[in-house]
């Protein structure tokens, strides 16, 4: 089994989570088992809890993670469900979380799970493949006002209203069925100013129906609301963004909890009692190195905040 893949950020992590050998800790985006390696490595009688929603991450990390099974459990799971992930481990809290955000490499590597507009395969998407929605669906049953809303919020696609526009008229001759399919509709409603870009005309509009079909915004916000209350004081939680819209939301969650009060600025004295529950590591988020740059194109957008418990 090859372990050369390396995740994005990998030392920062580490570093940020301050990990205890005996600590209880939570990878809440198992992916290539990357980072549970590194932390499973620095447990003796602590425990780590991989947590996927894609089954075929799991699978993998039963060789991957191989010599560390017996300080880890493997959970076949979406993040957003973390209180119940943790209720029924018995769990009441833990000493330290990470979150990897977005599609994992594996996932976009594997041209037939219908991530990449760079290979054909039938409009998938879906990070669980036991979810109902797919891509398929969202591009030709969705309706075109949602369309364009879709991709110009989670894509931020400039030529959002011509691309949903051309693929309900393509569509309502047949269905569109695989990605190269859809990336043909994509280039056809893009001037030529925006297919002359570096970047590939459908990528933005990839990642907005990728993140509609995972509803991957919502879970981040759920994420963000159980994670903090979840830790155990002194525990850090560790999260990885790859794009403005991901980061906002963990950047807006942390600093309400770190804030506390809630009260007006011109009241006089606190009345709502809100205590601050965390404090920020760094105020700015941790970006790769220029050598991970060098080393790793996919980390280039990356952006990693972590924060701490405070003492009750």
């Amino acid at each position: 089994m090859e372990f050369t893949h390396r995740p994005v950020l990998l030392e920062e992590c580490i570093t940020g989570l301050n990990i205890r050998p005996e600590g209880i800790y939570l990878d809440g985006t198992l992916g290539r088992a990357g980072h549970s390696r590194e932390i499973a490595r620095r447990l003796t009688t602590g425990r780590l809890i991989c947590v996927d929603r894609d089954q075929a991450a799991l699978d993998a990390a039963e060789t991957r993670l191989a010599e560390f099974r017996d300080r880890v459990a493997l959970v076949h799971g979406n993040f957003r469900a973390l209180n119940q992930i943790l209720d029924g481990l018995e769990l009441s809290g833990v000493d330290g979380m990470l979150f990897d955000l977005g599609v994992s490499s594996p996932q976009l590597d594997d041209g037939s799970r219908g991530f990449s507009y760079m290979q054909d395969a039938p409009l998938d998407m879906r990070m669980d493949k036991s979810s109902p929605l797919t891509a398929a669906a969202v591009v030709n049953e969705w309706p075109q006002q949602e369309l364009k809303r879709i991709l110009f919020q989670y894509g931020e696609e400039r030529c959002a209203p011509a691309i949903a526009s051309a693929i309900v008229k393509r569509r309502a001759d047949k269905p569109i069925e695989t990605t190269l399919e859809l990336v043909e509709v994509i280039r056809s409603a893009m001037p030529a100013a925006a297919l002359r870009e570096k970047q590939h005309p459908a990528k933005r509009s990839f990642q907005a129906i990728r993140i509609a079909v995972n509803d991957e915004l919502a879970s981040i916000s759920e994420l963000m609301e159980s994670a903090v209350p979840r830790l155990n004081p002194g525990g850090r939680l560790a999260v990885i963004s790859f794009h403005s819209l991901e980061d906002r939301i963990i950047k807006t969650s942390l600093a309400g909890f770190a804030k506390g009060c809630t009260c007006p600025p011109d009241f006089p004295v606190c009345v709502c009692g809100k205590k601050p529950q965390i404090k920020l590591i760094s105020r700015k988020p941790v970006l790769p190195s220029a050598q991970e740059l060098g080393e790793n194109p996919r980390s280039r957008s990356a952006k990693l905040r972590v924060a701490e418990k405070l003492p009750l």
